[in-house]
C-alpha cells in the first residue's frame, strides 16, 4: 500500500515538475512567446527596410536624372512641384467642393 502511494506521489511530482517546466519555457523573459513576438517584429522591420530601399533607389534615380540635366525630368519637376508653365500656356485651377 505504501509503495503504491509512493509511486502515485512520485508520478504526481513528475507531472507537476513537467508542467511547471513547460510554463517556465513559454512565459519567462526569454521564452518561446517572447521569441515569436520578436521574430514577428523583425519580419515587419525587414519589410519596412525593403520598402525604404525601394524608395531610396527611386529617389536616387530622380537625383541622377536631375544632375544629368535630363530635360523631360526637369520639366516634370518644374510643372508638378513648382507649378511652372511654358510661355503661351494657361493654368486651369479646379476647385473641388
Amino acid at each position: 500500500m505504501a509503495a503504491s502511494r509512493n509511486k502515485k506521489f512520485l508520478l504526481f511530482g513528475f507531472v507537476l515538475f513537467f508542467f511547471l517546466g513547460l510554463i517556465y519555457i513559454f512565459f519567462n523573459e526569454s521564452g518561446i512567446l517572447k521569441y515569436l513576438k520578436l521574430k514577428q517584429q523583425l519580419n515587419t522591420l525587414n519589410q519596412k527596410v525593403e520598402e525604404v530601399n525601394v524608395d531610396n533607389k527611386k529617389l536616387q534615380g530622380d537625383i541622377d536624372s536631375l544632375q544629368n540635366k535630363v530635360p523631360a525630368k526637369i520639366e516634370k519637376v518644374a510643372r508638378e512641384k513648382y507649378n511652372m508653365i511654358r510661355k503661351g500656356e494657361k493654368t486651369i485651377k479646379i476647385i473641388e467642393k
